[in-house]
């Protein structure tokens, strides 16, 4: 044993190769890697924002299969209205033993020259297909409304011959005070209405019926982004006012009314968002007794571009 020089320890055991050990790390080196960056928070299923962000795809996926259904518009006078105006229905719904009326009767013989199918139900089916509206036994099917390119109000505005003039909303999200923006934009010579794809109230059937049959006639386009499409329209020359209770100018300065023009309506609550505002040229109010609320924001509209109209007229740009 003395004449051995090898040192205890040193003698492999049979069966076992050369090389690292055990315990150097050697067998775990890919566990020590790097796993590259930290997900962000919507992106790690444990975490607040991911639930928030998945709630609100859901909620985002939830009402564009609303929008892709179709809608009822309810009530005699809104159903003749929209029929007149050439909305594309597919089917009237008259209730069982409805009472009636000249109005009825128009309804009726307008979907039949139009060749859109007449079809009697139940009331109570009717109560459901209306999710119980005042319907007054009619029901008029519309298809789901297809939106315009933000471009194509620039094409129509051209076509037109006369000053562009748009309405775009900023986060309205009542389909009433929808409706009544279209009916007074159409009114005073609006060649469009523009919205925003999220937190905005869409063209259903209770826009429609409010608009009295006036968004068939009117182009309404959807913008992926607002500001963005508001900055483009700037670059092809047109001013953006946006109306707002502490406006920059009231309604009685407005002398950017009767140049190419793109007036924004906030949304009832908060009124104009800050990137909105910001993109804005000229903020305007319009001029109230001392101790009344602010107006509703169709209501603000129409005194807005009737004043726009009025200008327009008198400067010979109509």
């Amino acid at each position: 044993m003395a004449g051995n020089s090898r040192r205890q320890g040193a003698i492999r055991k049979p069966g076992t190769k050369k090389g690292q050990v055990v315990g150097s790390g050697g067998q775990r080196r890919k566990g020590l890697e790097g796993k590259g960056p930290t997900p962000k928070a919507e992106d790690r299923p444990g975490h607040k924002a991911y639930r928030m962000s998945n709630a609100r795809d859901r909620k985002e996926q939830a009402r564009q299969k609303k929008a892709d259904k179709p809608e009822l518009i309810a009530g005699r006078n809104p159903v003749v209205e929209a029929l007149r105006a050439d909305v594309p229905a597919t089917a009237l719904y008259v209730a069982i033993n409805i009472e009636i009326d000249d109005r009825v009767n128009e309804a009726v013989r307008l979907a039949g020259d139009k060749g859109i199918s007449i079809l009697e139900i139940p009331r109570e089916e009717l109560d459901r297909k209306t999710n119980r509206a005042m319907h007054q036994g009619l029901g008029l099917q519309v298809p789901p409304f297809v939106y315009a390119d933000p471009r194509d109000l620039m094409a129509v505005a051209k076509d037109s011959g006369q000053t562009p003039l748009f309405v775009a909303l900023d986060g309205v999200t009542d389909p009433r005070n929808l409706g009544a923006v279209i009916r007074s934009a159409a009114a005073f010579g609006a060649q469009g209405v523009l919205l925003p794809e999220r937190r905005s109230a869409g063209m259903t059937a209770v826009a429609w019926r409010t608009s009295a049959g006036t968004a068939a006639k009117l182009p309404i386009a959807v913008a992926t982004n607002l500001t963005r499409q508001l900055k483009a329209w700037k670059d092809d020359g047109l001013m953006v006012v946006g109306l707002d209770a502490d406006g920059s100018v009231d309604i009685d300065e407005l002398d950017l009314a009767a140049d190419p023009l793109v007036i924004v309506l906030g949304s009832e609550g908060r009124g104009l968002s800050r990137l909105v505002r910001e993109t804005c040229d000229a903020t305007v109010s319009i001029p109230m007794a001392a101790g009344v609320e602010s107006l509703n924001a169709s209501v603000a509209a129409g005194v807005l571009l009737a004043e726009v109209a009025r200008r327009r007229r008198l400067a010979g740009r109509v």
